[in-house]
Order: C-alpha cells, then structure tokens, then sequence
C-alpha cells in the first residue's frame, strides 16, 4: 500500500444508524476524482471507514437485540435498520464495489489481491431484486431468535432459560436427568411448527437469491458468496466421509465404555454428559465477574500478552449489552437469545463479547473460544483497512478453538477453575473429547445443508426423515425409543441453519487446524505456539487461507491424513488420562 495518511474524511461522531446521515458520504465516494495510487489509497480508506461505521452501527443494535428479546425498543431498533437503512445501503455499497474493482484496473497493488478478489466476487452477486429478499431473511432469523430466547421452563420449583438447565445433565441421579431432559424437550417441540415455518420460507427466500444470481441452486451461490475459493464441496464431502470412517468408530466405543461404567443396560440421551463415576457436576465458577476473573488468570499463566488484551474488555459483572461501550455481557437470563458469539464493533475497534453463562465446564469452553476470536479481532485494530481486520471464517474459528486447547495446562489451581487434580483430570478429558467428538456434528450439519439446498422443493417429511438418516450416521448410539420426535428436531437448536446458512463446516476445517497448533505446543513448546498464533492472526484477511494456515505452522488440510493424525493423538492423551 502507498503510503497515505490515515486522517479519514468520515466523521468521529457520525450516526451511521440514520439513512440520512451517512448518504452523502456514499455518494462523495461514488463521485470523488482518483488520479493516483496514492488517492486510491486514501479513497480506500474513507470508504474503509465508512463500512466500518455502518457496520458499528448494525452490530450495537443487533447486541441490543439479542441482550434483550424481551425488549421492545430493542427488536423495533434493530428490525426498523434491518428493513429501512440496509436495503438503501446495499446498492450504495455495490455501487462502491464496483467502482473499487474499476480503480484497481489502474492503481492496485500486490497488496489488493485479496481485496480485489473478494470485492469482485461480490460485485458479480449482487442482483439488486435480492436485497428485499435479504431483508426478509434478517427478519425471519430474528423471529428464530425470539422464538428460542423465549422458551423457559419451570422445573425444581424455579422458571429457567434451556441454557440454564443444561447443568442437571451433568447430575448423578438419572431420574432427575431424564426429567429435565424431558421437560426441556417438550419445551422446545412447541414450537416445532413455528420453527418449521420459518425454515420453510428461508430455504425457499435463499433458493430465489441463488436463481437470481444466475445459480442452480444455493450451495454453489453460498461458496461464492462465502469467498470460499480454496475449496470445493468435494472437500466437504471427503471431510464428512473421514469423520464417518475414522472419529464415529471411535466415539462408539468411548460410549460402549461409558455405558459399562454407569451399569445401565440402554445408554440414554440423558447419560451422555453425567460422570460416569457418579461424582457431582464441575461448578468451575460462580457467575460472569469470577467467569472473567479466572479466565484472564489462565491466560495469563498461558501467555501475559493474552491476559493483558482480555483485561480491556471489562469485568464480567456487566448487563446491559453494548450500551455505554460495554464489552461483555456473560450471564444467562431471561429474554437472552441463546448461544454465544463476539462481535467486533469496527469503527471504536472494540470487541464484544455474549454468551450465557450458567456455571458449568462448557461455559469455560465457550468463554476461552469467544476470547480468541477477540484476540484475533484486537489484533487487527492497526489495520487501515476494515476488509483485511477481518479474516476468512475457516481461519477465524482456528483463533477461537485453539484458545480451548492451549489453555488446558493452566485452567486448574485456585485462580483457575478446577481446583482439584479430579476436576482439572475430568475436565481436560471433557476438553480433548469435545475437540475429537464436535467433528461429526459438523459433518451432519453440513451435510444436512448440502441436501437441502440441493432438494429446495423437499418436503417437511423428506427433511425429517433424512435427518434421521444422517443422525443414524454420525450420531450417539445411545437409544432414542420414545423420543423419536426429539431426535427427529435435534437440529433445530443449532443457530447456524437459520442465521447463518451454510456457515458450519468452518468449524471442522479450523477444529482440525486447532488440534494441530495443540500438537505443536506439545512438540516445540507453548511459547512457539503463542507466537505462531499471534502472527498469524495480526495478518487479518490480507493472505490466503493456506497461507494464513501456514503463517500459523498448519497445514491447509482436512482430509483422512490429517484426521487420523490428529485423532490418534487425541486418543492417546485420552488415554493418559483417568476417567
């Protein structure tokens, strides 16, 4: 890049919620002379700017939003930007996109490839007939949002969100899990025909935006679309097959051992997480504050450079969204849409991070993973431009799912969270399985999207029916006799499908690049590791995703190779371990 000043024509305090205030800075751009490398430069980095202020905008009332399902206000703010200010914004920013890949005819430089890549890619998408139908899916996935923050359950005497009853899985009487099991179940299968609905009509909307872009079908669009240029579906479809072949074989006997150590005939859904030694649930924190407080301790023990960007974010007690800048908001409650994410607000370069916290082991894990997608956000703040402080999902998720495994030497002790060298063996062993047994999941709900874009006419049968198909593939063996409709919309939990349409597999290609950085810390240490993963995440999304992966010490892979690799180390530290 030239060198350029990085003063910005594009106002500090400009409200990017408003239409109205930020249309002319859209239309200076379209209209600004650019007789240079230099002013290219500087005309990239207005326009740079611009996007990230309309993207702060989106992201503070989508926070809102999902801090509070039960707010009002909050749904109309972020409902009325989704359905008024981004229709008007999107031919603007096509209009910009195109004029982009005009200018870097003449002035680009070895350092806008992968921008001019991507903007090309997206200019030859856009239809603008598809930006309603874009807003229609924003508004649809916001409905699955409420519909799913809503659902509460009275169970033991107490009204409960279904994250917060997550724990009685993990309680040694198995009446009691089943009960709550059951509870939670029925809960959700109430709105099985909304939820159903809403499915409906998005994979009908996405197959139109598809046709509309010249496409068969939406998978194909969807790579595009995702930027997804060093890899194809028949590399998914290996993936899926080497998980089938070489970690379902695997999961079955761990589960034909777990069955034998709990003395049950049948393995049920309700076995799957409790000790198999009877011992009580992992408590490895009490509320957000001592979730945060732990968490940047083990970092610290990891790497002090991790531990200092963390403490930044704040103190864990916070509950009120992106309000006031706040960065975290980590306790489960009513009227919180379910999951967990971080999101980076682009212009304050500030990240965000949301989950639901209810005091168990998976919490740490899914506290450690957002922190690593912050890192990879805080790492980019110098960044000029917004396109490269954001990197490709597949290596995205590989900053977040490492953070799971290079912690495990330093989550136990009296700062961390398991304060015994039981919990902190129990644990690690939950960690290790976790990283090992996500891989088939990933594979059902890609595959899963894979036949349902190719079969947009399907019906609701056909859909259910070929779940099945691909739960009997790659899911538990444990019986599901009486809750055939429970397993039947298993899937309907998962976020993913409905937000997000094909974005799953990004796990699986970057669980199997975490599991990679987890054996080079084990080989060449954990200070070689760190530094690798720094490295690399403060590249952003100016490289490739091979050479981001290389930049980190990984190979680009997912195939049987690698997988059997990977598993068998897994399965040999496992085996180290006490049950």
């Amino acid at each position: 890049m030239a060198t350029t000043s990085l003063s910005t024509s594009i106002p500090a305090a400009l409200d990017a919620t408003a239409f109205e205030a930020v249309e002319p800075f859209f239309s200076e751009l379209l209209r600004r002379p650019v007789r240079s490398g230099a002013e290219f430069d500087q005309w990239l980095l207005d326009r740079s700017e611009l996007d990230a202020a309309c993207s702060e905008a989106q992201a503070n009332l989508y926070i809102t939003m999902t801090c509070g399902t039960d707010d009002a206000n909050a749904q109309k703010a972020y409902a009325d930007y989704v359905e008024h200010v981004v229709p008007k914004l999107k031919p603007l920013s096509f209009e910009l996109d195109r004029r982009l890949v005009e200018l870097s005819k003449s002035f680009a430089s070895p350092r806008h490839s992968i921008l001019v890549r991507d903007t090309s890619a997206d200019v030859e998408l856009y239809r603008p007939e598809n930006v309603p139908i874009e807003t229609e899916l924003a508004k649809l996935s916001q409905s699955y949002d409420q519909v799913i923050g809503g659902m509460t359950v009275q169970f033991e005497g107490q009204e409960r969100t279904l994250p917060q009853m997550a724990v009685f899985q993990e309680r040694t009487d198995r009446d009691l899990r089943e009960r709550a099991f059951r509870t939670v179940t029925e809960r959700r299968l109430q709105d099985r025909d909304t939820i159903e609905g809403l499915f409906d009509r998005m994979v009908t909307l996405r197959h139109t935006v598809a046709t509309n872009a010249g496409f068969d079908g939406f998978a194909a669009y969807a790579f595009k679309a995702k930027h997804r240029f060093d890899y194809t579906p028949k590399h998914c479809f290996d993936f899926h097959e080497s998980c089938e072949r070489l970690i379902v074989p695997m999961i079955r006997r761990q589960e034909e051992r777990r069955k034998r150590s709990l003395g049950v005939d049948t393995l049920r859904p309700w076995d799957l997480a409790v000790d198999v030694k009877g011992r009580a649930p992992l408590k490895p924190f009490q509320g957000g504050a001592d979730l945060m407080q732990r968490t940047v301790s083990t970092f610290r023990r990891l790497d002090p450079r991790l531990a200092d960007m963390l403490s930044t974010m704040g103190t864990g007690s916070e509950a009120r969204g992106a309000r006031d800048g706040a960065g975290l908001d980590l306790d489960s409650r009513k009227g919180k849409a379910p999951g967990g994410y971080q999101y980076m607000r682009d212009r304050s370069r500030k990240p965000f991070i949301f989950m639901n916290a209810a005091n168990t082991s998976r919490d740490v894990t899914t506290m450690l993973h957002e922190a690593g997608h912050a890192f990879h956000s805080m790492l980019t703040v110098d960044e000029p431009l917004l396109a490269y402080r954001h990197a490709p999902m597949e290596f995205c998720e590989v900053a977040s799912m490492s953070m799971e495994l290079l912690t495990l030497p330093h989550v136990n002790g009296e700062q961390g969270f398991y304060r015994t060298q039981d919990e902190y063996d129990r644990a690690k062993r939950q960690q290790i399985e976790r990283s090992v047994f996500l891989l088939p999941w990933i594979a059902t709900i890609d595959a899963f999207q894979h036949w349902i874009y190719a079969n947009p006419t399907h019906s609701r049968e056909q859909r259910k029916n070929f779940w099945l198909t691909l739960d009997s593939r790659f899911g538990s063996s444990c019986s599901w006799d009486g809750l055939e409709d429970a397993r039947a919309y298993l899937w309907h939990r998962q976020p993913h499908l409905f937000s997000v349409p094909f974005y799953y597999i990004e796990y699986g290609i970057a669980q199997l690049g975490a599991l990679q950085l987890w054996l080079l810390s084990l080989e060449k240490g954990e200070r070689a590791a760190v530094d690798h993963y720094l490295h690399a995440l403060s590249l952003g999304g100016s490289r490739t995703l091979p050479d981001l992966f290389k930049a980190c010490g990984l190979r680009f892979d997912f195939g049987a190779d690698t997988i059997r690799r990977l598993v068998d180390q897994a399965e040999k530290e496992l085996d180290r371990l006490p049950e």
